[in-house]
């Protein structure tokens, strides 16, 4: 009866920091005073022609538990009034908004082909504010044993959507992807997906190598991969306005690279040696390893069929883990030498931070020693026996 009959402008209060106000037009409404993050907010509950006293006391109750738990309640009232998308909404515009980025258009295809096939039937449909640990775990569990690659992708990219939701306001907290695993089996063979050579067979692998019946561009091209130990893509994709050989020089432009920095990288003189017979063999291509056309590198699948027919169960990218623990255990280089020849992001950031070189001095010492180690003194061995 009270709040009916006051009539007269102002503001007056209920109690715990919730008035009524009356406004000089007689019209009436609820506002909460609250603190929230160590600063006064008003917040509007509604006019009493829709929200009765015992509702106001209700919603200010709750914005009050909000605020002392670290909530904001502003910012939740601003999110309910949005449009929540669903999942599949939501990875849809995390595709749209990332795909111009992303150089493969395989994997623009794969990203949310993926989602489609083993996620949005679980909960694509579901609110994304909504989405918890045992919906990722539902749609992870019939793949991660069978198709242990694709599920650790498929559980990266719904955590990238998640992440997203977060950015954009629509949810709050942890992600539920994190710590998903402690709820699936141990994948088998995790940790060696990539798989390597040990160092010590690496120099009579190339040795066999040079003797195998392979197309000899595509046998020059592994094994200056192996002496410089880059990434396939890397090696595929050269050309030659990016090679220095005066300098004894690889410069790989920075939309090429892994962590989107320019990488140089010294070359041995095997290395240069490699080089020059690719470009006499060469068909005036633009790429130093030209495919079966000038106008398309060697297929990203050559050196992985090549290690097949050799019946070697190895990758490619595995020599890259042969040269780092060769450098580990059989040299006095420094671990973060080795690091830098791999293009390895620095994770700590205060080091990254104040490391403005690339130890190129250094690093063509190592690489001029890993030469050494695989090719030449096997080379040497084979001349004095």
């Amino acid at each position: 009866m009270q709040v009916r009959n006051l009539n007269k402008p102002g503001r007056y209060a209920d109690g715990n920091g919730l008035y009524l106000v009356v406004d000089p037009s007689g019209a009436k409404r609820w506002l909460l005073r609250v603190v929230v993050h160590g600063k006064r907010r008003d917040i509007g509950l509604g006019g009493t022609s829709l929200v009765s006293l015992s509702e106001a006391r209700e919603k200010a109750l709750s914005c009050r538990k909000l605020a002392r738990d670290g909530g904001d309640p502003l910012a939740e009232k601003r999110k309910k009034k949005r449009e929540i998308p669903t999942f599949t909404k939501a990875a849809e515009q995390v595709h749209a908004e990332h795909k111009a980025s992303w150089k493969n258009k395989k994997h623009v295809d794969q990203w949310i082909n993926t989602l489609k096939e083993y996620v949005f039937p679980h909960f694509g449909e579901t609110p994304v504010d909504q989405v918890q640990t045992p919906d990722v775990l539902k749609a992870l569990g019939p793949i991660w044993l069978t198709k242990p690659e694709t599920a650790r992708r498929v559980r990266q990219r719904i955590k990238a959507v998640l992440d997203w939701a977060k950015a954009a306001g629509f949810r709050s907290g942890e992600n539920p992807v994190e710590g998903v695993e402690k709820g699936l089996p141990k994948q088998n063979g995790r940790d060696s997906h990539h798989e390597a050579m040990s160092y010590g067979q690496v120099p009579a692998f190339i040795k066999n190598l040079r003797a195998s019946d392979a197309g000899e561009t595509t046998r020059l091209a592994l094994e200056f991969l192996i002496l410089t130990a880059s990434r396939t893509s890397e090696v595929l994709q050269a050309r030659w306005g990016e090679f220095d050989l005066d300098q004894a020089l690889w410069t790989v432009p920075a939309e090429r690279m892994k962590a989107k920095r320019i990488h140089r990288v010294p070359l041995s003189d095997r290395c240069l040696d490699i080089l020059k017979r690719v470009k006499v063999i060469g068909t005036g291509s633009g790429y130093a390893f030209p495919g079966r056309t000038a106008e398309r590198p060697l297929s990203n699948m050559a050196f992985l069929m090549m290690l097949r027919r050799m019946n070697l169960n190895v990758t490619a990218h595995g020599f890259r883990s042969s040269f780092r623990d060769w450098a580990a255990e059989t040299t006095s280089f420094p671990r973060e030498v080795a690091e830098m020849a791999l293009a390895h992001t620095i994770e700590n950031k205060v080091e990254a931070a104040y490391r403005r070189g690339d130890l190129m001095a250094k690093r063509r010492g190592m690489m001029n020693a890993w030469a050494t180690y695989i090719v030449e003194e096997k080379e040497a061995d084979a001349a004095s026996s």
